[in-house]
């Protein structure tokens, strides 16, 4: 899309969202006109807010036998109208986040605030020092990734979305990098090298297609 097109597509730029509407019908390629229970701030992080991401979505799905929730960020991109992004090659960092959450769906209001955290916290490391996640990369979470829980879950592992392709926005490129929760152990693999992010992470994909995040699962020491 050129600046003209772009300007005759969203002739009220104030109230205007490009690429928050090109997420949002990626989502319903996939979910149709399911409403997804929705997360906002208060003040956009564009704003001057202290949250970086805007809005968090879950939406309910089923696939592959597991009940699950489908969480995917926004605000890693372009969200609203800025001539200076059109025709760019990646829009913003060039990614959103997602994460696949096993249990009962819909959303709860309380229960799944602590994904919103998690999301948060990542967005600060990317916002302050630049760097992105993409395939394959990792991080420890030093401690559980659902504060004040039991689980064994204490790090992520990132890979492609498996489902929800990568799109062309008005402002550039948009892949979707999903989060996968890792145990202690596999922590350990992939710190000393005995295995890699990779190697982990296909393992899992033989038996969990969606890499669906479980936080029940158990460490194997």
């Amino acid at each position: 899309m050129d600046l003209k097109a772009y300007k005759t597509a969203y002739p009220d730029p104030d109230h205007a969202t490009p690429g928050w509407e090109a997420i949002e019908n990626n989502l319903k390629r996939i979910y149709g006109d399911q409403e997804p229970k929705h997360w906002g701030t208060i003040l956009p992080g564009i704003l001057g807010g202290d949250d970086p991401i805007d809005g968090i979505s879950a939406y309910a799905c089923h696939d592959a036998d597991t009940e699950h929730l489908h969480f995917v960020t926004y605000g890693y991109t372009d969200l609203y109208y800025d001539e200076e992004s059109v025709g760019g090659d990646y829009s913003g960092f060039g990614f959103e986040m997602t994460f696949r959450l096993k249990g009962p769906t819909p959303a709860r209001e309380t229960e799944d605030n602590w994904v919103c955290s998690l999301f948060q916290n990542l967005a600060r490391y990317v916002f302050q020092s630049g760097n992105v996640f993409d395939q394959y990369h990792w991080v420890p979470a030093n401690g559980p990734i659902h504060l004040d829980s039991d689980t064994d879950i204490v790090g992520l592992a990132f890979v492609y979305d498996p489902v929800l392709q990568p799109l062309d926005s008005p402002h550039g490129r948009v892949d979707f990098v999903q989060a996968f929760g890792i145990t202690q152990s596999e922590l350990d693999m992939i710190k000393s090298k005995t295995k890699s992010p990779k190697e982990i992470i296909e393992e899992h994909r033989e038996t969990n297609p969606l890499l669906i995040t479980d936080l029940n699962r158990k460490d194997r020491v």
